[in-house]
């Protein structure tokens, strides 16, 4: 037994994970997450740490301008830019990467993304399926929200699933938990203080109509201690106990999960503080902050502070958040499409380069599973306005961590990245990818429907057999 500020903790003897991680947060001074992790084996708390980012490159990134460059097409395809050799012979991607050029062996990059929906939203980036399956019943829940189900509690001191999407998905409400209710949703922390994400007109109006209250302060009511918040959450426990047991809704259970989940956020404060940028080190933060683009900056598009959104990633995986959904901004280029490649692009370089290699130097790549994506890719002809619009038919994918091999491309496309011609990925391949790094087998694994019925976490994809 040993104690901490006077609170004696006790191992081997049913002390829960999140007394035990509260303990090393509160008084272990100087312990890593990886020596909080081996004492966590020590006394035999073993539950996972495996974890998905999942970064949503909103509007359909361009394939043929980012990793699957076609410069002997016409120069009406081919586009701008150049491909750069990579650290692994044979590979290369675009001249505007040349930092994941350094690392390229730590990523599996897909160029035959196929079965997309078609929606403009990052729905099916988010739960594998169209956004219409299962709608009689509350559609699909994302997979976050299934890994709150599966995996998390409302005890927890962080949230199992947390949306820091902003722009497209947040307004279309992307990350949303589907047939299993309210009470697995994400948790939305707000962040427009942070980060900066101007809307479109047309989503602002769309944003507008679904009222107040889209994300969570981490502030506790200047008037309200810790103390009164306890309080009250007994009593309302106590007086919703009746309604509760006769409420068939589901939405009492959820509230009290909300309630219970708020409560433990605010009491331990572990999750506000990996919220807190200014705890960690300025050498890291500026790791993941991009020098002054030159290009011209579209409207909507994300500015070089934007990739702190993955510093904020890998503080709350380290936390205990089992899934981050993250989204930048703008790939919609129906014009301008390479002037605002040049600016968006040596961005996510350097956010993607920051995540990968901060992670790997902190022991954590091979428990922590990233894809980057979109909804679709991007046409391969240039239209009149120097664009490229929307293109269904394939798109891209770039994979790392998780202990998935890296150094390879998986499939290909035609001569002009427009279709796919070999080695077919769907979305729920990479899903089935990402459930099976978390130690869940999606064709076994079922969760109940609203209707009583178990449903497959996906119900056609397959682990991609080429990352191990």
């Amino acid at each position: 037994m040993w104690t901490i500020l006077g609170k004696a903790v006790r191992h081997c003897d049913g002390v829960s994970r999140r007394e035990f991680l509260r303990a090393g947060a509160m008084g272990i001074g100087g312990l890593s997450l990886a020596d909080l992790l081996r004492l966590e084996a020590k006394a035999g708390v073993t539950q996972s740490n495996k974890a998905v980012i999942n970064i949503h490159l909103d509007g359909g990134p361009p394939q043929m301008d980012m990793i699957d460059l076609k410069p002997q097409a016409p120069v009406e395809i081919r586009g701008e830019f150049s491909p750069i050799a990579t650290t692994v012979p044979g590979i290369q991607i675009s001249e505007l990467m040349p930092r994941i050029a350094t690392i390229t062996d730590r990523f599996a990059l897909v160029r035959s993304l196929v079965d997309s929906a078609g929606r403009h939203d990052a729905f099916q980036c988010q739960s594998g399926f169209p956004f219409q399956d299962m709608a009689s019943i509350g559609g699909r829940p994302a997979m976050g929200s299934v890994i709150a189900k599966l995996r998390g509690s409302a005890s927890d001191n962080a949230p199992p699933f947390v949306d820091l999407m902003q722009g497209r998905p947040l307004v279309r409400n992307s990350a949303r938990p589907g047939f299993l209710g309210p009470a697995y949703g994400p948790f939305r922390p707000d962040i427009s203080d942070m980060f900066a994400r101007p809307l479109e007109a047309g989503m602002k109006r769309e944003l507008a109509a679904k009222g107040a209250n889209h994300a969570t302060s981490l502030k506790l009511n200047a008037v309200l201690s810790d103390v009164r918040l306890d309080d009250r959450a007994g009593l309302l426990d106590a007086l919703d106990r009746v309604r509760r047991e006769v409420d068939a809704s589901g939405m009492m259970d959820a509230m009290d999960r909300f309630t219970q989940q708020a409560a433990g956020i605010l009491l331990s404060g572990q999750f506000a503080d990996a919220m807190d940028l200014s705890q960690e080190d300025p050498r890291t933060v500026a790791r993941y902050t991009a020098p002054t683009p030159t290009a011209n900056r579209f409207t909507t598009a994300d500015d070089e502070f934007s990739m702190r959104k993955l510093l904020l990633a890998r503080r709350l995986v380290e936390a205990g958040v089992r899934c981050v959904s993250v989204s930048f901004s703008d790939f919609d280029t129906h014009s301008s499409n390479f002037e605002r490649m040049r600016h968006m692009l040596p961005i996510l370089d350097r956010g993607l380069h920051a995540l990968v290699t901060d992670l790997a130097e902190r022991g954590r790549l091979d428990d922590v599973s990233i894809v980057a994506w979109g909804e679709f890719g991007r046409s391969p002809k240039i239209n009149a306005k120097g664009g490229r619009d929307h293109w269904p038919r394939v798109g891209m994918a770039m994979l790392a961590g998780g202990g998935m091999a890296g150094g390879q491309v998986i499939g290909a496309t035609d001569r002009t990245a427009s279709a796919a011609v070999a080695r077919p990925v769907s979305y729920q391949d990479v899903f089935a990818t990402l459930y099976r790094n978390l130690g869940l087998a999606a064709d076994k694994t079922t969760i109940v429907d609203p209707t009583g019925r178990p449903q497959y976490l996906l119900n056609a994809g397959q682990a991609i057999a080429e990352l191990g």
